[in-house]
């Protein structure tokens, strides 16, 4: 029987990925846009047998995507004309750390220039409107202080993170005989720590662990729930220095919060006292090998 599901023809094409078909070249996906370019030898991709290719498959942010992007950076540019700088960086910094992220493992650099040019257009603009009788170099001076020998956007207490800043890291491809329960945790842990996916704090944490639980000693799995914890929790005077955290399993985190004397502070804590506990910070997702098999 079938399931009733059916393409969306807006959305449905016949294309090819290196030689133009109905005037399609490549193919949009979750915001990449994923084309083949004709090359030499030296740059050529290879097959499963080690031929080469003639080609090389590159992945970019899709037009789309940064069309969208730049709506909602203009967006955000608008609705703070009459509130501080500061309040304003704060705002775009959240929105162009996740976007730059989200394409930090393909060929984006170009991409994220391009965004970088239109984002200073922007804030010209923006400057002008909050000012237009003062000059333009009188507006440069006041929003755009030199750092590091260049003129960045800044306030006294915050600066605006470039789409540029944010690193390329390749991902590179599971290898055809690796298996999550191979035995082989190094490699596992390594790809794991390295994987855009993972917060540099847990991946931190993976790397020292060795991939290991701190609570009960076994190995993490695929599809395991990971959490970050305090060895000695806020509520009873730890601190958030690396030193004082550790990874572990969800259940093992339940187990040790239960004996940790953590509950037992917050529960001490009546309504009358001037001091307010603190439960451990608890952040958790699912294993980065849950995230290579979504990638």
């Amino acid at each position: 029987a079938g399931m009733g599901l059916a393409l969306k023809p807006s959305k449905t094409c016949i294309t090819h990925t290196l030689t133009p078909c109905e005037n399609h070249l490549g193919f949009d996906f979750l915001g990449f846009h994923i084309q083949q370019f004709p090359v030499g030898k030296t740059r050529s991709g290879k097959g499963r047998d080690g031929r080469r290719l003639g080609f090389k498959t590159i992945i970019t942010p899709s037009e789309q995507a940064m069309k969208r992007h730049q709506e909602a950076l203009k967006e955000q540019i608008k609705a703070h004309v009459a509130l501080p700088q500061k309040v304003l960086i704060k705002h775009l910094n959240a929105h162009i750390r996740g976007w730059s992220n989200y394409y930090s493992s393909v060929c984006a650099k170009r991409c994220f220039t391009r965004m970088d040019t239109y984002l200073f257009q922007m804030l010209w603009q923006w400057s002008n409107q909050r000012h237009p009788n003062k000059s333009a170099k009188w507006r440069a001076k006041t929003y755009w202080h030199p750092e590091q020998g260049k003129w960045q956007f800044a306030s006294k207490d915050c600066s605006l993170r470039l789409h540029r800043m944010t690193p390329i890291k390749r991902h590179v491809k599971v290898q055809g005989t690796k298996s999550p329960f191979d035995g082989n945790w190094i490699y596992w842990t390594k790809r794991q720590g390295n994987h855009p996916e993972t917060p540099p704090k847990m991946a931190y944490l993976l790397k020292s662990q060795k991939g290991t639980c701190a609570q009960c000693g076994l190995y993490f799995k695929d599809g395991d729930q990971l959490e970050i914890d305090h060895r000695i929790p806020v509520s009873i005077g730890g601190t958030d220095l690396y030193i004082n955290l550790q990874l572990l399993h969800r259940h093992c985190h339940d187990l040790k919060t239960a004996t940790d004397g953590s509950v037992a502070t917050r529960r001490g804590t009546d309504d009358n006292s001037q001091t307010v506990e603190e439960p451990d910070e608890v952040r958790s997702l699912t294993s980065g090998f849950e995230a290579e098999r979504r990638g």
